[in-house]
């Protein structure tokens, strides 16, 4: 092999990689895109017109994996791999001249434990509530409704469906997500780039905070240290809980690859529950490692009226009485399950 540094490989992959976007060369495996799961071999294999080279670097995420002066491929380890898109390139040098290749593959967990649902206890809900934010504490419900024009914070009687308090914004407000901490309401905004930060029981709008790297407000939970949000991609972001301050972010992953359109979010028993935008599917994910561990079935809990704007969303957990409730947009119900194993 060509006697270089691998800062001085990468350098030139660098370079290659401006310089050669008609290169021939692509890698045969992994396929673009493909899902690994983690703790499996993947093989490194490129696919070449001609044999003729000096040698061939392999890199996963710019790191050095393996070598080879001819066309046999390496096998790399995943078990130390972050879930998520994995970044792969090799360098070839063919008569002291380098080409280059680049692709991706993502990492991910295994299979998600499927859950079925059995209905404890049904609630009336206001089919005007445009539901995009559900807590559940000191035996009441708070939730956040959208729809410029139509958005508003309330609080609502569980058993009747009665507002028993309620704050309406201006039309040019979409209301999002929203969350308990301590005495304090915070509720997103969809696409004004702030969140509100409100009283509990005069609901007082005390504070804003700025929206950074994830530009849209979805959902929102608290894990008792920090906020979590999503923002309709596959990230769950995690907020500074005085000052909404973006600390960092994590991937979420499936068997399948990225889970997109993360939705209104609920923190229960260190997990967070998460609504999946038009699916009648709630993921539960690690927040470490951003995996799906399980997933709810609700399919045929509530016959949808359309298929749009009528969507499951809505989450809430009484901690004291071990209850989970849901709902969605403008239903008339909101329902208390129980998942069943299955």
């Amino acid at each position: 092999m060509r006697k270089i540094t691998y800062f001085m490989a990468i350098a030139a992959l660098a370079f290659a990689s401006c310089k050669s976007k008609k290169s021939s060369l692509e890698f045969a495996s992994p396929g673009a895109n493909q899902a690994v799961l983690k703790g499996a071999q993947v093989q490194l294999k490129l696919k070449f017109e001609s044999v003729t080279m000096d040698s061939v670097a392999y890199f996963v995420d710019n790191k050095h994996v393996g070598s080879s002066t001819d066309t046999t491929a390496i096998t790399v380890d995943t078990k130390d791999m972050a879930y998520g898109t994995r970044n792969i390139s090799a360098l070839v040098y063919n008569a002291g001249k380098p080409d280059s290749v680049s692709s991706t593959f993502y990492v991910v967990p295994a299979s998600a434990k499927n859950y079925g649902f059995e209905v404890v206890n049904k609630y009336p809900h206001d089919t005007t509530a445009f539901t995009q934010g559900l807590q559940f504490a000191d035996g009441v419900l708070y939730e956040s409704n959208g729809r410029y024009g139509e958005s508003n914070l309330r609080k609502v009687d569980l058993k009747t469906g009665k507002v028993l308090k309620e704050i309406k914004f201006d039309e040019k407000t979409f209301a999002e997500g929203m969350t308990l901490v301590g005495n304090k309401l915070f509720m997103l905004t969809w696409q004004q780039g702030e969140g509100y930060v409100f009283d509990k029981n005069s609901f007082v709008k005390e504070s804003s905070f700025k929206y950074e790297n994830s530009k849209e407000g979805w959902g929102l939970t608290y894990d008792g240290q920090h906020l979590i949000k999503s923002d309709g991609s596959n990230k769950l972001y995690f907020l500074d809980a005085t000052t909404g301050k973006e600390l960092n972010a994590i991937g979420v992953y499936d068997e399948a690859g990225p889970v997109d359109e993360l939705n209104e979010l609920e923190y229960i028993d260190g997990k967070v529950y998460a609504n999946v935008y038009q699916k009648d599917v709630i993921v539960i994910i690690n927040p470490q490692t951003g995996a799906v561990e399980e997933r709810i079935n609700l399919v045929g809990i509530y016959e949808h009226t359309s298929a749009y704007d009528n969507e499951l969303n809505g989450i809430a957990y009484d901690e004291v009485g071990k209850r989970l409730f849901v709902t969605g947009k403008l239903w008339d119900t909101l329902y208390e399950i129980k998942t069943v194993e299955k």
